[in-house]
């Protein structure tokens, strides 16, 4: 065992962020269970983590609604603490399908936690988002801002930390970190993990990286009259192992803390979608047409992090630049024009 830790349970482990994590778990040396239903991801994401790691890896398959199919995973591992990433995450689609949404993120929750406590234990780091900041009055975002919700995903990760605050006052027992991801983006250096979004990508790197490769004819912008430098909307993108890094370092606190800690993963510069087009242009050397549209429903015109507390009580914060996580984008999307199907 590695650190003298028990397992890491990962639920969805195999996706996006969930993979780069496992990586950066098992550099750290702890021994990682991933739990995914890969409904959104691909099990071939696994394989290639075994690739970069060179070892095996504990993978489970199943829902995090599926009661006796997590109990037959804590009965079966030494599991010491969960990373919970699994859950629905695509803001437009969120908008068409409330319930799903719900269901899936806040009740696989509740689920997932029942569990835990039924099995006595009780670390969790949980992957919430800067969606619950709603539209925020100004910039750069602090943990103390007010909360709100301007789409069902937002407020189903919302629902999620109010309910993670209240176990927590009924037993504080519980060691319980809420991680604020801004926009998670890049890939691994080796280009054999990234981001592989089913259909039309929702996220921006992605989609970028589809028209530079050749897949998508053009970008269509949501928004050329937002009140930012450029007209278009501003946020704040982190290179997905920072983001990986991060977790390693809220696993490694996690018994320090006696109360719920919510922290921001961030780099704390704000860019626009233009920004971000102009700086993968230079990465990949490709052209990326785009067009302005109108404003998409829910988004909001400025999002970046104050990151200065997770600096304060991890000891953590962002390294990457934008350049690197367009560099490793264009990597990754190069070396798998499609995916993990590639």
């Amino acid at each position: 065992m590695a650190k003298g830790y028990g397992v890491i349970l990962v639920t969805g482990g195999a996706g996006y962020i969930g993979s780069h994590t496992c990586i950066a778990l098992i550099e750290a040396g702890y021994d990682v269970v991933i739990y995914d239903n890969f409904s959104n991801s691909s099990p071939n994401s696994i394989k290639r983590v075994e690739q970069i790691v060179n070892k095996k890896l504990d993978v489970e398959k199943g829902d995090i609604r599926d009661k006796s199919r997590l109990q037959n995973v804590f009965d079966k591992y030494d599991i010491d603490s969960v990373i919970h990433f699994a859950g629905l995450k695509a803001v437009g689609e969120s908008v068409e399908k409330p319930l799903e949404y719900y269901d899936n993120n806040v009740c696989g929750t509740i689920c997932l936690c029942e569990v835990m406590r039924d099995k006595g234990c009780k670390k969790l780091v949980f992957s919430s988002s800067a969606t619950v900041y709603g539209d925020p009055k100004s910039v750069p975002i602090r943990e103390d801002f007010p909360l709100s919700a301007t789409n069902p995903y937002g407020r189903s990760k919302l629902f999620i930390e109010e309910m993670l605050r209240d176990l927590f006052v009924s037993d504080d027992q519980w060691k319980i970190v809420l991680l604020r991801y801004f926009n998670p983006v890049g890939a691994h250096k080796s280009g054999l993990i990234g981001e592989d979004p089913n259909g039309i990508p929702n996220n921006l790197m992605p989609f970028i990286s589809q028209v530079a490769v050749g897949k998508r004819d053009y970008l269509r912008v949501f928004g050329g009259d937002y009140e930012t430098h450029d007209g278009t909307g501003v946020r704040d993108y982190i290179h997905v192992m920072d983001l990986a890094e991060g977790h390693v370092k809220a696993l490694e606190n996690i018994d320090n803390f006696d109360k719920v800690m919510t922290i921001n993963l961030g780099t704390g510069q704000g860019y626009s979608v233009l920004d971000v087009v102009k700086a993968f242009e230079k990465a990949s050397k490709k052209s990326v047409p785009y067009k302005i549209v109108d404003r998409r429903a829910g988004d909001v015109k400025s999002c970046y992090a104050d990151p200065s507390y997770a600096k304060e009580v991890l000891g953590w914060e962002a390294k990457y630049l934008l350049e690197d996580m367009c560099k490793d984008a264009w990597n990754w999307q190069s070396k798998n024009p499609n995916g993990y199907q590639s």
